[in-house]
């Protein structure tokens, strides 16, 4: 089994402060690592390789400095990184051109593998992109994984209801974080990881024609959250009605 599994660096977001004069982000200085739905995505891979045998390839677009963090899904079982610098104003379709045209410098595979969404931005937009890219079919938000010789099963977290969905590889398919519980590498793992490759490549190595960015960022800031806070001392039913009423005069009610 051939495996792909699309992994971003990521600021970690738990880490991250406001700036509450510009309510702006405060990123410089803030630690970077590995998204974390995207290591339930290595999990499962390796999962499928012990199952099946095979190997694992990382693919990561971002600046050079992504490759320490590509080194702890390396340690965790990954046998290879291969590493695209993007252009600095890349959006969502620059990515997944970039990993399509990365993917595709590889060779044969059977499975891409991807987390759901980052946890920075959040949008679940690679997955399908890539998929539409690779014309190749796709199963979104699984939570559970079977993969055989000839075929792939996911059960899918639809919300308020699961489907079972099957597919022939290739297939592109982006898992949830309730899959599985990614594994800690340990030492001699991680020591092994420094002799495993990880190849660079620039941007012209991968698309020949020039890829613009169809989104561009404008302005990045917090949303305010400024609350009136009004007590209701009232009695019990006095105090309801006084609440539905100003809820009602805010809009929030209708």
């Amino acid at each position: 089994m051939n495996i792909i599994v699309c992994a971003k660096q990521v600021v970690d977001v738990s880490e991250m402060k406001m700036d509450a004069s510009t309510n702006t982000p405060i990123l410089k200085g803030v630690a970077q690592k590995i998204s974390d739905i995207d290591k339930n995505a290595m999990e499962e891979a390796i999962l499928i390789k012990e199952k099946h045998g095979g190997k694992i390839t990382v693919v990561t677009i971002g600046p050079a400095d992504a490759k320490e963090r590509m080194k702890e899904l390396l340690a965790m079982g990954a046998d290879e990184g291969v590493l695209v610098t993007p252009p600095d104003d890349a959006d969502y379709y620059v990515i997944s051109q970039l990993l399509a045209g990365a993917i595709q410098k590889l060779g044969a595979y059977d499975l891409i593998l991807c987390g759901e969404a980052s946890i920075d931005q959040f949008s679940g937009q690679i997955g399908p992109r890539l998929a539409g890219l690779m014309s190749i079919p796709q199963i979104t938000y699984a939570q559970k994984i079977s993969a055989e010789k000839d075929k792939i099963t996911a059960e899918r977290n639809m919300g308020d209801t699961v489907v079972s969905t099957e597919s022939p590889y290739p297939v592109v398919v982006t898992v949830t974080k309730e899959i599985n519980e990614p594994r800690l590498p340990s030492l001699m793992q991680i020591l092994a990881s420094a002799n495993k490759p990880i190849h660079e490549h620039k941007l012209e190595d991968i698309v020949q024609d020039k890829v613009e960015p169809l989104v561009k960022t404008i302005e990045l800031k917090g949303v305010s959250m400024e609350r009136k806070n009004i007590i209701y001392q009232d009695n019990l039913d006095e105090s309801v009605k006084q609440l539905v009423d100003n809820l009602a005069k805010e809009g929030v009610l209708r």
